[in-house]
């Protein structure tokens, strides 16, 4: 059955006006002339049934259905583009592993692991993209996800399955000097200092606080980072003291650029996971990946 699909090129001429709401920038970018861009989208137009484009004093804007159809047209000629780079990338050989990762887990822990899969599986190719939130993968390309989540969002995440790789206990690090000399700080100590806050975490130092039995009224204050890197950061220049897990800045630690506040963990309610989409069985490249990391979690690292 012949699909009701316009031409590509029809399709890209669209996508290039509409970004740059000109059909002559556009014809610059595709190295065509206007006029070829201007035949192209009066095509598409009649194709479609639809008016995308209105007359402006200006040039041209994109009409309601334009602008719908713009974004939908981006998404998918991305995802086309993407799909011709992984097998120009593999020239036809290997496997494709396109990935959604929590940022600072994938650059803190993930990343500096990849050599080993490499060594395991040489034809495997990782692609990254970050995503902090579940999402539906039939809307995507990924053919997972490493997840920090607590078991009730893991469990809801519709039309998924999933397996826990590690928790996401926290311990209160600080740059050197915070110490004063002192081996270490005690939790009463910690409530007269400047904390660094994680926003994806708002109440984790009041949670580690009530576990030490210590009254902190200064609980919620302190500056704010979305991300664990940015929060260790901010720790290693300084800031304050950071409640972040350990196994993200193990090499903030081993340098020295932080050391350990306060030896008293907190066992947090998330963990990593790795989710991918429901279905009789997983993809082979999805088990590889899943078995050498179940192997690297379930040991010491």
């Amino acid at each position: 059955m012949r699909r009701k699909i316009p031409s590509l090129q029809a399709l890209m001429c669209f996508d290039a006006a509409a970004r740059h709401q000109s059909y002559t920038r556009a014809a610059q970018e595709l190295s065509l002339t206007q006029g070829a861009v201007s035949r192209q989208l009066t095509a598409l137009e009649e194709f479609l049934g639809v008016a995308l484009f209105k007359r402006t004093r200006h040039g041209v804007a994109l009409t309601a259905s334009g602008r719908d159809y713009a974004q939908q047209v981006a998404t998918r000629l991305a995802a086309l583009e993407q799909d011709t780079l992984d097998v120009m990338s593999t020239q036809g050989r290997g496997s494709v592993l396109a990935l959604a990762a929590v940022p600072t887990f994938a650059t803190r822990w993930l990343i500096p692991r990849l050599p080993s899969l490499k060594a395991q599986h040489p034809d495997l190719t990782v692609h990254i993209d970050t995503r902090t939130r579940p999402f539906l993968f039939a809307d995507t390309s990924f053919d997972a996800a490493l997840f920090a989540g607590t078991p009730e969002q893991v469990a809801n995440w519709a039309g998924t399955q999933a397996v826990k790789l590690l928790d996401e206990d926290v311990l209160p690090v600080c740059a050197p000097q915070w110490l004063g000399g002192r081996a270490s700080l005690s939790p009463q100590d910690i409530t007269a200092m400047p904390l660094l806050q994680q926003s994806t975490r708002p109440l984790a130092w009041r949670q580690w606080f009530d576990a030490q039995g210590v009254a902190a009224p200064q609980a919620l204050a302190g500056q704010r980072f979305e991300l664990f890197s940015m929060t260790a950061a901010a720790a290693v220049h300084g800031l304050g003291l950071a409640l972040v897990p350990g196994l993200l800045i193990s090499d903030e630690l081993a340098r020295g650029d932080l050391v350990v506040a306060c030896d008293q963990t907190l066992a947090g309610a998330r963990a990593y996971y790795l989710v991918w989409p429901e279905g009789a069985d997983n993809p082979p490249v999805v088990q590889a990946f899943q078995d050498w990391l179940l192997a690297l979690t379930r040991k010491p690292s």
